[in-house]
């Protein structure tokens, strides 16, 4: 199956998984993960219609910054913060805000570069000790300090529950981090500063090649698909 032909099956997936969720197809934005594709596949992928692409490291995505055709990719890897300066302000999202340190240096960024860089903020939803990200407790999501930092815009939330569980494992991750989800909103609502609103607090990324389907029923708004549209790396 062409790369084409990829697209349009997981379309069909997202709108029956968001048609049983009560929300229309169009409310879920497709992301292609382009790591280590070549610019010819990025190229196709863009022609049939992929939403966005995103790239996980900072060179590559910079090497192969004209293949996104005027298109900026969002960035969905882990971010060191010695690396910001050279994505803030290019991509229209960062995905993979895991500290506050992080989002500190980003703000600083942006600051300087006199720009509001949109962000999610990503969440450790299995509490894995290897991986970083803030922890799924509302009370201990240090939300204040983030929301006084006026060069950032935190759009949402991102997550990647542990590898290798089950489906209904998965739905138990999937499914928590929808509840927190809706319980961030609230506080959003309640605390408006610096432009970082309840209204623009709509991004619930989560989801990849094996579980998108199952993440778009519990609520995903964004699902970053690699495999499955490009196939297997080898």
């Amino acid at each position: 199956m062409t790369i084409a032909d990829n697209i349009s099956r997981i379309r069909a997936e997202i709108a029956e998984a968001a048609t049983a969720s009560g929300r229309r197809p169009g409310d879920v934005v497709l992301l292609a993960a382009t790591k280590t594709q070549p610019v010819n596949r990025i190229l196709e992928a863009i022609e049939a219609g992929i939403d966005a692409c995103g790239e996980n490291k900072v060179q590559e995505m910079l090497l192969k910054w004209d293949a996104y055709a005027g298109r900026p990719p969002h960035f969905i890897g882990r971010l060191q913060r010695n690396k910001c300066r050279q994505i803030v302000g290019k991509v229209p999202l960062i995905h993979s805000v895991d500290s506050l340190p992080l989002a500190q240096e980003i703000h600083r960024c942006a600051k300087a570069f006199g720009i509001v860089q949109d962000v999610l903020l990503e969440v450790n939803i299995g509490q894995e000790p290897t991986k970083g990200g803030f922890i799924p407790d509302a009370g201990a999501l240090p939300l204040n300090e983030i929301m006084q930092l006026s060069g950032i815009r935190v759009r949402g939330l991102m997550c990647i529950p542990p590898p290798s569980v089950s489906n209904e494992e998965s739905l138990k991750f999937f499914s928590g981090m929808k509840h927190f989800f809706v319980d961030i909103t609230s506080k959003f609502c309640d605390n408006t500063i610096n432009g970082n609103a309840a209204s623009q607090f709509d991004i619930l990324s989560m989801g990849m090649s094996d579980d998108y389907a199952l993440a778009v029923r519990c609520g995903s708004t964004l699902v970053r698909v690699g495999s499955a549209i490009f196939g297997s790396r080898f």
